[in-house]
Order: C-alpha cells, then structure tokens, then sequence
C-alpha cells in the first residue's frame, strides 16, 4: 500500500491527513490482494479538475478519498478509468464508503448505470451522490438521496469543507519478478558462501568494498547490519544515527567476523563521509579518486575544504592491488530516489566516471524500502512483488545509469534488538552481489594482464 506524496505541483499550507495503514487495508480486503498506488493529491497537485483529470484519467481501478475538517475518511471505489466525456459509466462493483473508527462502512451503488459521471469541471463524481473536489474548491458536493443511498451525518458528519483529497489506483500483486527462498537455510547457504569466497588473485585476501551515498541514507547502518548477522545479535560499531551532516567523518576500513571469536571474513567494508548536494561540503570527487586508487590510509580525516594532499602522513605512494577498491556500492535511500537533487546527481555521475575509468564494477544498494512502501514494512518478502518499489528501482538505474540487474533493496537493523531472517537474506544477498562484482574486477585484472605480457 503506497501513500507516497507526488511531486509537482504548488503545495498549499493545509493541515493534512491520511489514513492509518489499518484503514488502508481494511479498504484493500474489500477488493482482494491488492495494493494501493497515489495518483493524486490535492494539496499537492491542485484542487482543480485539471490537475485530477492529468493525473488520474485512463487509470483504473481507483479509490478516491476524502478528509474533511471534523476528521472524518470517506470516499467511493470504482473499476472506471476517468475520463472528460461528461458521460454515465456503469459499474455494479462501485460504491461509497466511510469509517467508523477502524471499521469500513459500504454503500453499495443503487443504480450501476449510473455509478461514475465523467465530468471535465469537477473530481471524482459518484453518480450525482458524492463529488470530491466541486467547482474547483475544497468542497464535496453530496446527496444522500442519489444513487448511493448513505446516511450523511455517518459518512461525512455533515462537513463539506476539505482539508485534502486523494486519489489512489488499486493495482494487484505482481508475481516476484525475482526469486529468492525465504527461510533459514538459505539465509545459512548465503552465509556460508560469503565465509568461504576466496578472491580470484592470490596476491589479494580480502575484497575491497567502497560505500558511497549521500548523507543520512544509512552507509555506516548497512555495515552494521551486515555485522549482526554474523555476531548473531545487533551491533553498533560504525557511528550511525540521524543528522544533517555526516556522522562519518574518517575514511574507516571495516573488516567483519565470522562471530564473536571468529575468524575475518574474505571482505572489507570502506566507510566514507556522506555525500551533500553542495560543492564545499560533504565528501570532496579529488579524495573519492585517492580511494579508490588505494592511496587513503584507514581513519583518514577527511576536510570538504581540500582533497587529501600526497605528502600527508599515510598516504599510500605505491598501493598495491589489495589496497585498491574491487567494487563501489552506491547506497541510496529508496525514499527519496525521486526528489534527488540534481546537484547530488551530477556528483554520483562525476563518481561514476571516475569508477569506469578504472574499471570497476558499480552496485547500487537501496536502503530503507520498509519505509519506501507500507506493503514491504508489513512483509519483507514482498520486496519483489511491489510495483512501487520496482519503480524506485528503475528509477535509481535511470538516474546513475547503471542497470536494474545492479540493484539491490535492503533494510538495515535500525529499529529492533532481534535479527529477522528475511532482513538478513537482503542483507547477504547485497554482499554476495558485491563479492560477485569484485570478481567481475580480478577477472578483468587478469585478462589485462594477460594482454600486457603478450605484447612485451
């Protein structure tokens, strides 16, 4: 179930509402294994039929709702796209609805032939019943008496004046368009596999992971996540919390165990200050480019103001092939894909550059899709199932150019005390992936190599 707010728009100062997730799915067990996908808001988009019509016609089915100034949620369904015909469309599945606390209160359409108008001046229109968004305004239009009997005073208490509406499309269950076996022997399959890797160049024992990602999207999180599930119980090693600017503030080199005791595992995780929109702030191109050559020292301090300079204590003059980056991670919060500023973009599509001129593999990591879609934070294991996040997805390998098959959902521990075997088959899935890539590195080392002996 998506409540996501559209972007575009003039955003009017109102006191917004929205409904619980408990109304939303009391909505959606109405129509079956469905999902709900926002098509449009009016205190974003406008209160106009424009603005309704751009948004919502050809689309359907839809739940329109509104919230008026008492409190009150209701609305009307109907297997109808819109249009501007300004002609009667029949549905005999339409009806009217509103809440009482918690419980979904039906009205049935009286007369399907007359279930939807389409009418170009208004929102959605319920058969002469309910309108939402009348004459342009924030005011429902309403007539107990039409073809959708209803009690007023229950549906809307008779308030008419709007604080907000929306108009949802309702969209079905897609089968997993990725396969993944959710249960603890593969979670063990995945860990195993991560504690046997051995890189493909002897010279080389551990793989080298990059995280890059703009502030606060959960880099130091993801670490910490990975290193649960190897302790068995949540850990906080990597400074981790909310903030405006970067918690991380040293280029930290993270190596993990296979326990408490355990031996280190064949891979590390490189830390790195976040990413900011603004040219004199947050992690400066020039020291990305030392990384990933293998010249930063661990817990080097990094300065916005200036890129690391050649004679500072620890700078690697001659790093060998251990020391350099097998693979960048882009980690991205999946909840703000689409409202990316165009300045961060330019600066990952700058990194990206510099990444391929060196010829290594790229991933992007995609954090906290819980949050993304109310569907996934219900159930983990519908990650691949929901159309939303498959967007944000396609949306990502748009903006970094990078493709669908190189990205990767996760939800880190930030939340709980226990270990969920879902969250940890994301979180070694995202690592086998990186290892995978790290490889797709030596081998192209090697085939390098190879060509270079052959012509001396």
């Amino acid at each position: 179930i998506y409540t996501h707010p559209p972007t575009g728009g003039k955003q009017r100062q109102a006191r917004t509402r929205t409904p619980s997730e408990n109304h939303q799915k009391e909505i959606c067990s109405q129509l079956g294994h469905v999902h709900l996908k926002l098509l449009y808001k009016a205190t974003v988009h406008g209160y106009t039929a424009s603005a309704f019509h751009q948004q919502c016609d050809s689309l359907s089915p839809t739940v329109s709702v509104g919230y008026n100034v008492s409190g009150y949620i209701f609305g009307g369904y109907t297997r109808q796209p819109f249009n501007q015909s300004g002609q009667y469309a029949n549905d005999d599945r339409a009806f009217l609805f509103t809440f009482e606390g918690r419980k979904l209160i039906k009205y049935p359409v009286a007369n399907a032939a007359y279930a939807v108008r389409m009418m170009n001046n208004c929102g959605p229109y319920f058969g002469e019943s309910l309108v939402l968004v009348h004459t342009g305004k924030p005011i429902v239009y309403s007539n107990a008496a039409s073809y959708y009997p209803f009690n007023a005073a229950q549906m809307h208490g008779n308030d008419l004046n709007l604080i907000d509406c929306e108009v949802f499309q309702v969209t079905k269950f897609e089968d997993p368009w990725r396969t993944v076996t959710w249960n603890l022997e593969h979670k063990l399959e995945l860990m195993n596999y991560i504690e046997n890797y051995k890189p493909l160049i002897s010279s080389v024992s551990q793989a080298r992971i990059l995280l890059i990602g703009p502030v606060g999207v959960g880099k130091s999180s993801f670490f910490n996540s990975i290193n649960s599930v190897f302790r068995g119980h949540v850990t906080n090693q990597a400074v981790s919390g909310c903030s405006s600017t970067s918690l991380t503030t040293q280029f930290r080199t993270y190596s993990l165990k296979a326990g408490r005791e355990g031996r280190l595992l064949p891979v590390i995780l490189c830390d790195t200050m976040g990413l900011e929109s603004s040219n004199d702030t947050g992690l400066d191109i020039e020291d990305i480019t030392s990384i990933l050559k293998g010249h930063l020292p661990d817990c080097y301090q990094f300065n916005p103001a200036a890129p690391l300079d050649p004679e500072a204590s620890g700078y690697r003059k001659s790093p060998s092939l251990k020391d350099k980056i097998h693979c960048v991670t882009y980690v991205l919060d999946a909840c703000n894909i689409s409202i990316m500023p165009t300045k961060m973009e330019e600066k990952l599509s700058a990194i990206r550059k510099k990444a391929n001129h060196l010829r290594i593999p790229q991933l992007v990591v995609l954090t906290k899709v819980d949050a993304a879609c109310s569907l996934v934070k219900e159930d983990l294991t519908t990650v691949y199932q929901s159309i939303y996040i498959k967007e944000i997805m396609q949306q990502a390998s748009t903006k970094l150019g990078i493709p669908l098959s190189c990205i990767v959902p996760v939800r880190n521990y930030t939340e709980t005390l226990d270990l969920d075997v879902n969250c940890d088959i994301l979180l070694l899935s995202a690592i086998t992936q990186m290892l995978r890539w790290a490889d797709n590195f030596y081998d192209d080392f090697s085939d390098q190599l190879s060509a270079l002996q052959t012509r001396e």
